[in-house]
């Protein structure tokens, strides 16, 4: 019960937050990405945007209950296979509130690139995350290239194509 309320609360948040006006934390294309700095669960180093200065980082916001975020995974891990040799580092940020529930969802699939749990969902609203998922593709300059809500197999080639572009 205690988890479906947690779910519940977050879609509700997120719902409310993408009817406000000009959320103080919107980011948009060609503006300067939020520093954040997160723990990659799969080898306990921290990682953080300033540290990747000069690379392509493709940033993914999901959640456990979310079926999109599930399909997304495998595109996330064929992103991070085809190019991080060129200098593209995918991260992946959960945002579910129990820590249990991030551990299954992972368990359904694979992935090499940098996992991360954010729970308090302070990443997430300074990157005024409106949907599940939400990719954030940052250039080398640090600055936004694309803002990108939800995932379907649909996707993925203008995904490539711009990381491709940016790269």
């Amino acid at each position: 019960m205690m988890q479906k309320l947690h779910k519940t609360s977050l879609v509700v948040a997120l719902m409310v937050f993408s009817f406000l006006p000009g959320s103080a934390y919107s980011v948009e294309v060609d503006q300067k990405a939020p520093k954040f700095s997160v723990q990659n669960l799969l080898d306990g180093e921290h990682v953080s945007l300033e540290q990747l200065k000069g690379k392509v980082v493709y940033l993914d916001f999901w959640a456990s209950w979310c079926p999109p975020c599930l399909k997304s995974f495998p595109f996330m891990e064929e992103l991070k296979q085809k190019y991080s040799k060129r200098g593209l580092v995918v991260i992946a940020v959960g945002l579910d509130e129990n820590f249990e529930d991030a551990w299954v969802f992972l368990n359904q699939t694979q992935a090499s690139f940098v996992i991360a749990h954010n729970n308090r969902g302070d990443i997430a609203t300074l990157y005024d995350v409106q949907a599940m998922p939400s990719s954030y593709l940052i250039g080398r300059d640090g600055k936004v290239k694309l803002r990108h809500l939800g995932f379907n197999a649909g996707d993925k080639d203008k995904l490539q194509r711009k990381i491709e572009s940016v790269l």
